[in-house]
């Protein structure tokens, strides 16, 4: 068994679900990518997707789908996405080991 690119903690699926339930009725999941920015010179972006691209990889883990851009692969091997609700804000959050 080959292991996924990220994994979910339970706050990051359940916010997923939430976050699904207000999309579109098209919507297949959200789309995970990268763009230059950020304190490494990259930033990870989430959009809604309705369509799969060939290249995406998907991953399917506590009853969501995640689409992780081709380009982003090599930036997200081995990353847990997270959701993190403090008193001021709510975000997703990245911990990447690499």
């Amino acid at each position: 068994m080959t292991k996924q690119i990220i994994t979910l903690s339970d706050n990051a699926a359940q916010r997923i679900k939430e976050i699904m339930s207000n999309a579109e009725k098209d919507s297949l999941g959200v789309r995970v990518g990268v763009k230059s920015g950020g304190c490494a010179g990259m930033s990870y972006v989430m959009e809604y997707t309705k369509e799969a691209n060939p290249n995406d990889e998907v991953v399917e883990d506590k009853g969501v789908k995640v689409f992780i851009d081709s380009a982003a692969v090599m930036y997200l091997l081995g990353t847990e996405m997270d959701f993190k609700k403090e008193k001021f804000s709510s975000q997703f959050v990245f911990n990447n080991p690499n």
